[in-house]
């Protein structure tokens, strides 16, 4: 089940909303935790179990740790051992054989194991868990099903964000249920939803119309580098509106995961930005315990590529995603060696084409299904490969799609927020509001029902 369908925004949501303000406050976590039950085993209820073994695990290496401190350390290792073990095998392992297969004349079989999904999320939040247990930064949580709600929850289970134990500790006991916090989260979900499926649903039309032309052109390849880097963002940015909507409606109060990312002005910049419960994790949980950049130069760089190639891996079992990671190592490793001060003095507009242009070429690397395809998407870029500058359907495409690609470029920035603030008339402004959302939702409700392009690119990791 994902957010972005008629089971979920006329079933699901509306009747676990209505039972979840019904019960007493005792009761609120555990309807929360039957829900997101409910919610996984709808999509995956072969892995119920995994789940559920996850968990108990999780609650029992957490007690240890807290209770056994002269052997928290080892028990944090195995904990996190059984974690990746589990993410490794169902994830991972075929994509390992597969490797393994290259080298050997009597090839391993396949092992036929589907990917449950969003193990990739749920198992970084068990082992930050325990971490933070072990390091003394959060509580041991004693009650399971309090526990076994936080690893399950709704909301950010299949993608995220990544939410930290420690940063809903609180809220977990106790929080607070107002009007003004439900409707904003109303207000967010919403926004989100519009950004799913009326922009990068959209856009995802026109990359796929991109991949099945034979009647490719220069500019046929840079409408396909726009779209698809837009549709990563609205895609997965607006899968992390809902998801902290959702959660304000419920109570909660979860950390922003993107913050306008294509204003960067550096990679650095950039990686603050985008993804930032995913890239905030590995930097606090690999990156600073690796020693981070207060060690030697040959031991950070070492640091800066463990961490991308994990970011790289985190992502998806597929050589693509390990050079995507590296390619943002390197970049990294080279704007902290040699541009840093360059950037800072590098007009504005120009750093922002930098920026834009470098984001760009890697999600190239990060959607090909090969080595070929990559470069053959790069190259096109340029002309590579006798293509004409443009043709008659890139032409078609490109009036096609103009409008939808300007809107999401501008949205994309902070545009719409700074008129809205600055608008003098706020009594027009919480007029028109509420109209606009429901323009939103009555548009994206008919899109779906209207059984349109509707794949969701985060359901995968």
């Amino acid at each position: 089940m994902v957010f972005s369908s008629i089971t979920f925004l006329f079933y699901f949501l509306p009747i676990v909303l209505l039972i979840y303000y019904l019960v007493p406050k005792k009761c609120k976590n555990i309807v929360l935790l039957i829900a997101s039950l409910m919610f996984y085993f709808y999509g995956e209820p072969k892995y119920i179990l995994l789940m559920a073994f996850s968990i108990i695990s999780t609650y029992i290496f957490g007690i240890l740790i807290n209770k056994y401190k002269k052997y928290s350390k080892l028990l944090l290792k195995i904990s996190i051992a059984i974690s990746i073990g589990l993410l490794v095998y169902f994830k991972y392992i075929n994509f390992i054989i597969e490797n393994i297969n290259l080298w050997l004349t009597n090839k391993i079989d396949f092992i036929h194991v589907a990917l449950p999904i969003g193990i990739s999320f749920y198992t970084f939040q068990m082992i930050s868990y325990l971490a933070d247990v072990y390091k003394g930064q959060a509580k041991v949580q004693k009650n399971i099903f309090k526990l076994a709600m936080y690893i399950s929850l709704f909301p950010q289970l299949i993608a995220g964000p990544i939410i930290r134990y420690s940063s809903i500790e609180e809220q977990i006991e106790n929080r607070t249920h107002t009007f003004e916090k439900f409707a904003l989260g109303v207000r967010r979900f919403i926004i989100g939803l519009g950004k799913k499926v009326l922009i990068a649903n959209v856009l995802g039309e026109l990359v796929r119309t991109f991949l099945q032309s034979n009647e490719l052109s220069v500019l046929y390849y840079w409408l396909y580098g726009i779209s698809i880097m837009l549709q990563i963002y609205f895609d997965f940015s607006g899968y992390s509106d809902m998801a902290i909507g959702l959660g304000k409606m419920f109570g909660f109060d979860f950390l922003e995961n993107f913050n306008y990312p294509y204003v960067s002005l550096s990679i650095t910049d950039f990686w603050r930005r985008w993804h930032i419960s995913l890239s905030s994790w590995f930097r606090d949980y690999i990156y600073i315990p690796l020693g981070g950049n207060r060690t030697s130069k040959i031991k950070w760089l070492r640091n800066i590529f463990i961490v991308w190639l994990l970011t790289g891996l985190w992502h998806g079992a597929a050589w693509n995603f390990i050079l995507w990671g590296l390619f943002f190592g390197i970049l990294l490793a080279i704007e902290k060696m040699f541009l840093s001060n360059f950037l800072k003095k590098m007009p504005k507009f120009l750093a922002r084409i930098y920026v834009l242009f470098t984001v760009m070429i890697s999600f190239i690397i990060f959607s090909g299904e090969n080595t070929e395809q990559i470069i053959e998407n790069i190259g096109g870029l340029v002309g590579i490969g006798n293509i004409p500058i443009i043709s008659k359907e890139s032409i078609y495409y490109f009036k096609n799609y103009l409008a939808v690609i300007l809107v999401s470029i501008i949205g994309s920035t902070p545009i719409f927020i700074k008129i809205v603030n600055n608008v003098k008339f706020n009594k027009i402004i919480n007029i028109l509001e509420p109209i606009f959302l429901f323009l939103v939702l009555l548009l994206c409700s008919s899109y779906i029902v209207d059984g349109s392009f509707n794949p969701f690119l985060y359901f995968r990791f």
